[in-house]
Order: structure tokens, then sequence, then C-alpha cells
């Protein structure tokens, strides 16, 4: 990539509910991250797909094998972009379904080395500990480069002010985005060779 080519960010988000808190920590996320990336000097293309209306088509290519446009078009974004933020809500301690299915038809491969950002969203704290069990083997399965910090929202964190123990959702959200932004400004400018090792948190700088 020239030093000049936008950045390209690709956001899924998992939310099933009108309006959805998932969708919402999605654009925090975003936003944190676009913020750091301008302010290193680069610009940024977001690409955001919300998996609700693309639930009928993925079952359809899970059962067919071929995708409809729209769909075809969000597994390619996802699967060259630069970056991918990724947020589900949990349902039942893991991530539900429907997004698990999503990522189910991204080609072997093609999140290896990508620097990813996993949120997630639930109705109380004691589902944040999916992240770690669920969502980042499951990407961590796909080779992918994978933030150290994990967002959790639970309800009550959206007015909340974080305790002795946990930051703020907003700190979070800030500390994210800079780890992404960190990741993929490493990542541009040591490219990962097709065949070579995967690059890891500690190589790039966190440990």
């Amino acid at each position: 990539m020239e030093p000049t080519s936008p950045i390209t960010l690709a956001v899924v988000s998992g939310g099933l509910g009108l309006p959805s808190s998932t969708r919402l920590l999605a654009d925090r996320l975003t936003e944190a991250t676009s913020a750091q990336l301008a302010s290193a000097g680069r610009e940024v293309r977001v690409r955001l797909y919300e998996l609700r209306p693309l639930a009928t088509p993925i079952s359809h290519h899970l059962l067919s094998g071929f995708p409809t446009q729209a769909l075809g078009g969000a597994l390619e974004e996802v699967s060259t972009a630069d970056a991918l933020i990724a947020v589900s809500p949990i349902f039942s301690a893991s991530y539900s379904g429907l997004f698990k299915s999503f990522f189910d038809l991204v080609e072997p491969g093609a999140l290896a080395g990508k620097p990813v950002l996993i949120g997630a969203t639930g109705g109380t704290a004691r589902h944040s500990l999916a992240l770690e069990h669920a969502m980042r083997p499951l990407f961590a399965y796909q080779r992918a480069l994978v933030a150290p910090t994990a967002v959790f929202a639970a309800s009550e964190d959206w007015g909340g002010t974080g305790d002795t123990h946990t930051d703020s959702l907003p700190a979070r959200i800030e500390r994210a985005g800079g780890e992404l932004a960190a990741l993929v400004l490493a990542a541009l400018a040591n490219p990962r060779p097709t065949d070579g090792p995967a690059v890891t948190p500690s190589a790039l700088g966190f440990h």
C-alpha cells in the first residue's frame, strides 16, 4: 500500500435488535480507531456491515455454497480490509450463532495476520469472559492478530464510570482503538510474507 492510500477498516456488527447496543459499541470502537489513525496522518475508509439484514443470505450460503451479491461483498471487504472490528452480542456465554455463521463463510487464511479488535455486549458483566474463552479463540484459530484489549459493554457500562478494578467504558474503548491503530500501522510498515510466520502482538511492542 502507498503511504497516502486510505486504510480500509471493515466493521462487523452482529446485533439483532433495533436499536442495537452492539452496533453502538461497534460505532464507538470505529470512531476511536479512526481518530487514532487520523492523528497519525492516515485517512481511513470504513465499511460497516450489520449481520441482521444478512441473516437469510448467510443461511442460504451455508446450504447452497453461493452468496448473494450483498453477502459476497461483505465477505470480500472483510477479507481484504487492512483491519477488522468485530462485535457480537453474547448469548448463553458465547457469541451469537449468526456471528459465527458469518465468519464460517470467510475463506480459510483470509484473516491471517490481519489486525482485529473484538468487542461484545450483554445484559450483565458476568458475560464478559466470553470475549476471552470464545471470541478470542475464534480469531486466533483464523490466525488473526487480535488486539490485547477486548471491550465488553454491559447495560450498566453505558452510563457508568468504572471502579477501582475496571476502567470506564469510554476509557476501554479509547485504549482498544489505540491498540488496533498501532497494530495496523505496524502491520503496514512491516508486511507479513505470504508464507511467513504469523505476526504476534509481542513482536509489535505489546507485552
